[in-house]
């Protein structure tokens, strides 16, 4: 009987193993995933539990400089404790959370972020906070610094997202100024105070870098070229404007050449008609006193018409001669009846010059 039992329900417990065998599989795929998940957070939670290693209490207590002991009695919240000696009651009182008041620094671990011209950046930081309200950062949230944290990281991904690459590179202090901003207008119940964000490394996409380098490298180029044209163009003016001046210079120094030798010119006219004049009145008184003046006069004029003839013949093929040439005399009476005649024309005797001649 039993053995027919067996045999009969065999079927069934082999089906039975079967399903059990696939449920566990399944829960067994299951588990990974939700460990890896929460991976993170346990972490960090443990690492938190075992960095507070929370006082017991004697009794009394002694809490130190910059630390703040967040009381509860029965459950509840009771007291913040301040630095110095305290006093609790054994058993109601528990030290429920140890808060440190100095400035702590939090790494931000790298990230991606997506600029506004969709280029794909790794961003990480450092965050400097401080614990303002230690009963709020107690119940205000689970686990402040990780909030803050992750808060950071969000926020950083945003501020990226509004900015393009170029502002992003070239204005890190107005991104580390929006970010605290926005994570204290966040954190403000939470009890922390960012103190600032710093950005500590960017790290664009390596054909993003090769393209920034030839950029930069074309504007050098670019910047050499403008040099050396702006260069060729100042010596240009520079020969244009020397050439001009030694122009104007040279036009200076003719013009002073002419002005003295117009004014040497007239200069020697001047001298030339005052020795005419002095030689004129010496031969008027010269006339008019001596009592040869007047065969004095007619050698004089008998002596230049027949060097004017012979300059006649010698400068020119052409010659205009008075029936007479041949006497000289002649020639000599007709150049003085010329002279009587010219005088006797104006009414001045030869007497008259010599006295003009000799007031002048």
């Amino acid at each position: 009987m039993l053995r027919s039992t067996i045999t009969t329900k065999l079927p069934q417990l082999s089906s039975a193993v079967f399903a059990s065998s696939s449920i566990l599989a399944r829960n067994a795929r299951v588990v990974p995933a939700v460990a890896s998940a929460h991976m993170v957070r346990r972490s960090f939670n443990s690492n938190n539990r075992k960095k507070q290693n929370l006082p017991m209490n004697t009794v009394i207590k002694f809490v130190p400089q910059q630390e703040a002991w967040i009381i509860e009695r029965m459950g509840r919240f009771h007291r913040s404790l301040e630095p110095g000696l305290q006093i609790l009651v054994p058993i109601i009182d528990q030290i429920k959370y140890v808060k440190s008041l100095k400035e702590v620094a939090i790494e931000i671990p790298s990230q991606r972020a997506i600029t506004q011209d969709n280029v794909t950046l790794d961003l990480d930081g450092v965050l400097y906070l401080r614990v303002v309200d230690p009963y709020k950062a107690s119940y205000g949230v689970e686990d402040a610094e990780f909030s803050v944290s992750q808060l950071a990281q969000t926020t950083m991904r945003a501020e990226i997202g509004l900015m393009t690459l170029d502002r992003t590179l070239a204005e890190r202090a107005h991104l580390n100024a929006n970010i605290v901003e926005a994570i204290n207008g966040a954190a403000a119940d939470w009890g922390i105070r960012c103190l600032r964000y710093e950005i500590r490394d960017i790290h664009p996409p390596a054909k993003v870098v090769e393209s920034m380098h030839q950029q930069v490298s074309a504007e050098r180029t670019k910047r050499a070229q403008i040099l050396d044209s702006e260069g060729s163009r100042q010596a240009a003016i520079n020969v244009a404007e020397g050439l001009k001046q030694s122009v104007i210079l040279q036009s200076e120094a003719n013009k002073a050449e002419q002005i003295n030798q117009a004014a040497g010119e007239a200069e020697a006219i001047l001298l030339r008609a005052q020795a005419n004049a002095e030689g004129i009145r010496r031969i008027a008184e010269a006339i008019s006193e001596g009592e040869g003046g007047h065969h004095a006069v007619s050698l004089t004029v008998a002596d230049k018409y027949v060097d004017a003839f012979a300059k006649l013949a010698k400068e020119s093929t052409t010659l205009i001669l008075p029936a007479s040439a041949s006497d000289a005399s002649s020639m000599v009476a007709q150049a003085l009846t010329i002279y009587d005649g010219i005088t006797k024309k104006r009414g001045v005797s030869p007497e008259q010059l010599a006295a003009a001649a000799s007031k002048k």
